[in-house]
């Protein structure tokens, strides 16, 4: 089999990405947020990048040492913000939202980035999935034995 990357290579994609998001490090705020000028002789900036050689439609940028998100939509050739309420940033295009969720995943409790259905229903993970499925049945199992029915010896 082949290795996933872990990064948007766009000769291999052959088409631009309708989203972006950045998660912020340490040094490159700066620049993920479009504040830095790109120097004589060097490569464009990431912001660059994505507003006028890739025109992302949407940038979203999330940092989880502030657990802030922010959100630019490409308008007219500019990355203009977008006001986010609680409930995420909606993209009509895609039907999904994208907002904070806090729990647990990975073993980790914190606030996460996640995506969210466009009615604001949490799209789980395969992992999540596979949880639910597991106490889904678990639970029909437990009603087939109220009903003195033993759901190991149904076919």
């Amino acid at each position: 089999g082949r290795d996933l990357r872990n990064s948007y290579v766009m000769w291999q994609e052959l088409v631009s990405p309708f989203v972006v998001v950045e998660l912020l490090s340490p040094g490159t705020e700066d620049e993920d947020l479009g504040q830095t000028v790109r120097k004589l002789g060097k490569p464009p900036t990431k912001w660059q990048v994505y507003q006028q050689i890739l025109r992302v439609p949407y940038y979203i940028v999330f940092s989880r040492y502030t657990n802030e998100l922010q959100a630019f939509r490409l308008v007219g050739g500019e990355y203009e913000s977008i006001e986010m309420g609680e409930e995420g940033l909606l993209i009509p295009q895609l039907g999904l939202r994208l907002g904070l969720w806090q729990g647990r995943f990975e073993n980790i409790e914190r606030l996460w980035l996640r995506w969210f259905t466009a009615s604001g229903e949490l799209i789980l993970t395969p992992g999540e999935e596979a949880e639910a499925a597991q106490a889904r049945a678990e639970r029909l199992a437990a009603k087939l034995r109220e009903l003195n029915i033993d759901p190991d010896e149904l076919d």
